[in-house]
């Protein structure tokens, strides 16, 4: 089977001797079709991962066709269109036992922890796949990142009348701001990236954009007062995974506010507790994504709310993707989403 491995920090290699999968109980045989690439891949290859070791198959925000599977309650057949739901929980752990799957005690992310999707073919539980039909190969891939965004939001409580800042403007944070949007709320995106910001505005629409190039922590907060009449956002996303950002928001947050970090920095937080106490403050975490938050998304793309088409920036096929993943982990590239095609 033909594959690509990161053998280890900075070394991708093309291989045609891979193992083929074969399916344990309750899984099926997926061919992929296309294999986004995200974050946690550039900082793979970089060396930069946290919970990674190599050598290891990249790859999880995935789409395909079922090429085998047995009998099963979720109707699913070979040649369905599917995505793929990458976070293999162990269904036992008082997390999973709480529905909450996307933080299992015993967590196993496809393309982290055991291999990915960079690969002709995967097998994958008949639980983690989600039926498409209806959607492209490209469409069907971006579920997964956007479904991160999905959950976010649905885990902070924004609803129609809240003022929300989000803080980075990747595929990430983007995600989050459609489904803020989504949900009614007023949002508005920082950014150090004036090209990011730029397409923050056409493409989810959002109207508000505080470009932060430059600017120290004080100077965000006055801009923040003056866009919200001195009240401050009642939720505050970071997407950045930057340590400084992420420390720096618990001072544009609201009296009585949320700050939620979607992003992941491998070292610590620190922040003052008198700020952090006099405001009250509800600080998440918020990890991956669930079904629920899958089948969000689903619906949203389905019914024409989020352009898949202008998501995706750049692309390559299978035999030619090592040359341009290395080009796309340059910023000059302007990347906002990159997927590799398999045939």
């Amino acid at each position: 089977m033909k594959g690509i491995v990161c053998d280890r920090a900075g070394l991708l290699e093309w291989r045609d001797d891979l193992p083929e999968p074969e399916p344990g109980p309750g899984e099926a045989i997926v061919r992929i079709r296309r294999v986004g690439i995200c974050g946690t891949d550039y900082h793979a290859f970089a060396g930069r991962q946290p919970f990674f070791t190599y050598p290891r198959i990249l790859g999880h925000e995935l789409s395909g066709t079922i090429e085998w599977i047995d009998g099963n309650e979720a109707g699913l057949s070979p040649g369905d269109t599917v995505s793929i739901i990458p976070y293999l929980h162990c269904g036992t752990c008082i997390a999973c036992r709480q529905g909450k799957t996307n933080c299992c005690m015993h967590l196993r992310v496809m393309g982290v922890h055991v291999d990915g999707g960079l690969r002709e073919f995967v097998s994958v539980p008949v639980t983690h796949l989600v039926k498409t039909e209806g959607l492209s190969f490209d469409q069907a891939a971006m579920l997964e990142p956007l479904a991160i965004g999905a959950h976010a939001v649905r885990r902070s409580g924004a609803a129609e009348g809240r003022t929300v800042l989000v803080i980075g403007a990747g595929p990430i944070g983007l995600g989050v701001m459609v489904f803020a949007r989504l949900a009614g709320a007023r949002v508005l995106a920082m950014d150090i990236s004036g090209r990011r910001l730029s397409f923050c505005r056409s493409w989810a629409g959002v109207e508000q954009l505080i470009d932060a190039n430059g600017l120290k922590a004080p100077q965000i907060t006055s801009r923040l007062s003056e866009l919200t009449e001195g009240e401050f956002p009642s939720i505050v996303f970071d997407a950045t995974g930057n340590a400084g950002s992420m420390t720096d928001a618990f001072g544009y947050l609201a009296h009585g506010g949320t700050l939620v970090y979607v992003g992941l920095t491998q070292g610590g937080i620190t922040f003052s507790h008198p700020e952090f106490h006099k405001r009250e403050t509800t600080l998440l975490a918020s990890r991956n994504a669930t079904r629920e938050d899958f089948e969000r998304v689903l619906q949203a793309v389905k019914s024409g709310h989020i352009d898949i088409g202008r998501y995706i920036t750049h692309r390559a096929r299978h035999d030619d993707m090592i040359e341009r993943f290395i080009h796309w982990t340059r910023p000059e590239t302007g990347v906002i989403k990159a997927v590799v095609e398999w045939p």
